[in-house]
């Protein structure tokens, strides 16, 4: 494919600055009308070394308002970043309503230097592809705007740039060792930017194949590119709020997934007081000892808790964690997003809170909130928390496939359990500020969060991240269950 571009294609200088001028003013121009709209915009610049990529990025953005955006230069990863999985550094990364990012290089980094210096196995690189894909459509649909542009020069013109950088003191840095190296490899990275080109170009993220042999015709065509993309999506935001199409009733219908898992639930189990200290004592010593382990294997693990208002969330996570190192986790609890976090994707913020290998992230509540309370008090639209399902497994699954160990807990109680907790809870002073009025909205819809809570467990327990339903009628039986649990599924990692 790559070879048959034809690398000829050139702008004279005169047509050039005609073009060029009025693409500046047209840029800035949509640039103001995407922020207004709040459409946040993701430009990926990839292509050969000495291919023109940040010089092309450098004249672009001149034509912008540098408070719209941010640019990001990518390496090599650090220590920090190699600790958790590939694409966490982008998530970080991607900007917020109304925002640009510009990236030099990218996460295609992973199916090209990393493929080709075999600094991953073909298992690790070949899985990108899929994970790649997930994350860009997930961004698409919460109304990213996603550019990506690739710049081809021919292996004589590559090497014909990197002798003139070398003439020159002030360039002759950037041809490193690494670039010689690569540029030796051109057929190698041919052939991975081939397959990298067909397997991740989508209607939501599509390549666009940049002649880059005369800079000034690839000047203009990405410029012409990003104006088209951004009048597109102006035009299709207009064209919606002119329409005020109203969001889609996020009420919980009834679902044909045969009888309630809620209902098979043995609320009955429970655990004698003497017992119960015997295996708190003896789970709790071998935590510690497993946190330990963890660490030194840089095993990272993640435990999210999810469950009924009163159903013993807090208390199983403090017997979790008495007896394990302060330095090792931490209890990431999720209330409301704040402003900053509503002007991203709903999962920018988990991510953000992602362990790194070798320490646990204790979730007390999760992203499972899209598909639960914000699906039943209608905070976000149907279309919203029905793809939220796909795109919770597809993060889950990016997870393990880092190594993470993800147990996810549902803890159950019945209706009578909870009215009597709340009432105890009203009538100690020490734990009324547990009780709020929000806990008894909730309660009075019970039904309809019962519904999601089964659809949630349906569509989002898999065989790489699957649910353990937690009986909590009886608080002693519960915090066992939980420690073995993650004992248990932690030792099999070890």
């Amino acid at each position: 494919m790559l070879e048959k571009v034809d690398l000829s294609k050139k702008i004279e200088k005169a047509a050039y600055k005609s073009l060029i001028s009025d693409l500046e003013v047209k840029l800035g121009e949509l640039q103001r009308q995407a922020r207004d709209l709040a459409i946040p915009v993701i430009i990926v610049f990839e292509g050969w070394e000495a291919s023109g990529k940040a010089t092309a990025m450098n004249h672009l953005i001149l034509s912008l308002d540098p408070r719209g955006f941010n640019v990001y230069p990518v390496n090599p990863p650090t220590e920090e970043e190699r600790f958790r999985p590939f694409l966490w550094r982008f998530w970080i990364k991607t900007p917020a309503r109304g925002r640009m990012a510009l990236f030099d290089k990218s996460w295609y980094r992973r199916v090209l230097v990393e493929r080709v210096d075999k600094i991953l196995k073909k298992k690790d690189w070949s899985k990108s592809y899929d994970e790649i894909r997930f994350f860009e459509r997930q961004l698409a649909e919460d109304g990213n705007v996603i550019i990506k542009f690739f710049l081809h020069i021919s292996k004589k013109e590559q090497k014909k740039r990197f002798k003139k950088l070398l003439k020159n003191p002030s360039t002759a840095w950037r041809v490193t060792k690494e670039a010689w190296r690569h540029h030796k490899q051109y057929e190698k990275y041919l052939v991975a930017a081939e397959e990298m080109l067909a397997k991740t170009d989508t209607d939501y993220a599509p390549w666009t194949l940049v002649e880059a042999q005369d800079r000034r015709f690839a000047r203009v065509k990405i410029f012409k590119t990003v104006a088209e993309a951004l009048e597109n999506k102006i035009a299709e935001v207009r064209d919606l709020k002119a329409r005020d199409k109203p969001a889609k009733s996020s009420s919980v219908h009834l679902k044909s997934l045969g009888s309630s898992i809620l209902d098979k639930v043995d609320l009955s189990l429970s655990l004698k007081k003497t017992e119960y200290e015997k295996e708190l004592d003896r789970y709790q010593k071998r935590l510690r000892e497993i946190e330990h382990e963890a660490y030194t294997k840089r095993l990272p693990i993640l435990l999210l808790y999810e469950g009924w208002d009163a159903a013993g969330k807090g208390g199983v996570i403090k017997r979790l964690t008495r007896s394990m190192d302060p330095r090792g986790y931490e209890v990431v609890p999720t209330t409301a997003p704040n402003d900053v976090e509503k002007v991203h994707h709903y999962l920018w913020r988990f991510w953000n809170k992602i362990p790194k290998a070798g320490h646990i992230a204790i979730f007390d509540r999760t992203w499972y909130g899209r598909v639960l309370v914000e699906r039943v008090e209608g905070f976000c639209s149907e279309e919203e928390w029905k793809r939220a399902y796909r795109e919770i497994n597809e993060m889950e699954e990016s997870l393990v496939n880092f190594g993470t160990v993800l147990i996810k807990f549902w803890l159950q109680i019945d209706k009578d359990e909870q009215l009597k907790r709340f009432e105890a809870r009203q009538k100690d002073p020490h734990k009324r500020w547990k009780i709020t009025e929000e806990d008894w909205r909730n309660r009075e819809k019970w039904d309809e969060y019962k519904e999601a809570v089964d659809e949630m467990l349906f569509r989002t327990s898999t065989a790489y991240a699957p649910w353990t339903i937690i009986e909590s009628n009886s608080k002693y039986y519960a915090r066992i269950k939980v420690l073995k649990t993650v004992v248990k599924e932690v030792e099999k990692h070890l």
